[in-house]
């Protein structure tokens, strides 16, 4: 008798921890792990899996190999999004779709915070002189201090949420854009919730955590970013088509403000010869 499987599909180049296993062979599921890069590996680990697993964001689950999982009755995407997976198509052919949208909270709240302080104190810049031997304190001096400052936060779920919990300490002025959120709700945490441009222009910080959908793709554009005071910081730990990435190289190049923090790339990885890769205002 076939026991039910879990083929995890993508682990975006990690290794599986052996409790994964074994956790597993204790309900006396089958577990199989490939990092499938084509349908060839699609098929040969998920072809006969009731369940796929996905991690990150990694993406091989494209409409057209929907046929090579012909037993799949749920898909299940480790992280927030699910921008990875034709959920349309799951739908129609009664998959189920889920995540775990609180399982990076924390990460992606720290790392977003991170880029924040790196862009503003010249953190690269100055590492990068030191090591080529140049010491300049004059090179790249901070823009200034968080203390006291505006944070925009575009969009307002859990990760931001955490964004403005662990900075209160620095006392900032909170503002927040999201159409789905109440107002009574975020003024109860000390946000104000404004419209997009009222936050671009206002805030002296502008971190981006929105998923990404058909309404959210370059939701932030020129036009959004030619709002930004000029010594003002930009933070995307969304996605990266949430920003027109053609619109931020130029601002970036203009100094429209003074730099940004990017986890993530319209493309990804990035081609090495991408100009925003060789800007001193971009980490």
């Amino acid at each position: 008798m076939k026991r039910f499987k879990v083929a995890l599909i993508g682990l975006d180049a990690q290794g599986v921890p052996d409790w994964v296993s074994e956790k597993f062979a204790q309900e006396e599921i089958d577990f199989a792990f490939k990092e499938c890069q084509t349908r060839e590996d699609l098929a040969a680990i998920g072809g006969d899996a009731e369940i796929i697993w996905v991690f990150g964001s990694h993406q091989v689950l494209y409409e057209e190999n929907f046929d090579l999982i012909p037993q799949c009755g749920a898909i299940v995407r480790t992280g927030s999004g699910t921008d990875n997976i034709p959920v349309a198509l799951a739908t129609e052919r009664g998959i189920v779709v889920a995540n775990t949208p609180d399982a990076i909270t924390v990460s992606v709240a720290e790392h977003a915070i991170a880029l924040m302080f790196a862009v503003m104190r010249h953190v690269v810049i100055q590492d990068r002189a030191v090591r080529r031997g140049v010491w300049d304190r004059d090179l790249a001096l901070p823009t200034g201090i968080f203390e006291g400052k505006t944070l925009g936060l575009v969009g307002f779920g859990r990760i931001p949420k955490a964004v403005a919990r662990k900075l209160s300490g620095f006392e900032p002025q909170i503002l927040a854009y999201d159409p789905y959120v109440d107002a009574a709700q975020a003024a109860a945490l000390g946000v104000e919730l404004v419209d997009l441009e009222a936050l671009m222009s206002g805030a002296d910080f502008v971190s981006v955590h929105v998923p990404l959908s058909a309404e959210t793709h370059h939701l932030i554009g020129a036009r959004e970013l030619r709002l930004m005071k000029k010594d003002a910081i930009f933070v995307n730990t969304a996605r990266g088509p949430v920003v027109d990435e053609k619109a931020l190289l130029q601002a970036l190049r203009e100094n429209w403000f003074a730099g940004a923090g990017l986890d993530v790339l319209e493309e990804e990885p990035p081609d090495p010869a991408n100009p925003i890769l060789q800007l001193d205002n971009v980490v």
